[in-house]
């Protein structure tokens, strides 16, 4: 069996899945699987204490995340969500760099439900595109609570419909430093609580 230990080990070179070879995928899923199986936190939506806070990317399968990196002159930097649980809200943020003072950010603000015990229902409410600079970004934390305290910022800030950008996502295995989920587009996540 791969431990959490051995699923880090062989994300590592992936550069978030960027760099994935088809046997590089193929070793991943499969010790996800099997870190699956022993999930110390059988309900995860209900454990508030571990699923809060800020998580980095460490893997996707994400086409949608992993297609960022191909902006002209842009390359994907770290790539966070943001989970804070009393609010039942969600912040993903892709940090891009590349030519100075073009550093920007791409982040969606997303309401979320518990549907079962490892479920949630989410529907992306917010988007917010634009220069690091011009944003004032500095962190994801600074900038959820800009966000929170209703900021408007010089970016392509607009609502979503959130009938028509909705997914679910499965926590699959959740401990203190360590999460992993399944969303409805056959995608996978792997991230590490900063």
């Amino acid at each position: 069996m791969i431990g959490k230990s051995g699923l880090l080990e062989i994300i590592a070179g992936t550069n978030r899945g960027l760099l994935a070879t088809a046997s590089d995928k193929q070793a991943i899923l499969s010790a996800i699987a099997q870190l699956e199986d022993y999930n110390p936190t059988p309900r995860p939506v209900e454990a508030a204490e571990l699923l809060n806070g800020d998580w980095r990317l460490l893997y996707t399968t994400s086409r949608a995340l992993l297609n960022l990196d191909g902006f002209p002159l842009l390359k994907l930097g770290q790539i966070y969500q943001c989970v804070r649980v009393a609010e039942s809200k969600i912040y993903n943020i892709a940090e891009l760099y590349g030519l100075p003072y073009l550093e920007g950010i791409v982040s969606v603000a997303a309401k979320f439900e518990a549907t079962s015990e490892r479920r949630v229902q989410v529907k992306f409410e917010r988007s917010i595109l634009g220069l690091r600079s011009l944003i004032g970004y500095e962190s994801p934390v600074k900038f959820i609570n800009e966000i929170e305290s209703g900021k408007k910022f010089v970016a392509v800030d607009f609502g979503l419909d959130a009938r028509e950008q909705q997914g679910w996502l499965d926590i699959t295995y959740l401990d203190s430093d360590l999460r992993i989920g399944r969303g409805n587009e056959g995608s996978v996540f792997v991230l590490t609580k900063e």
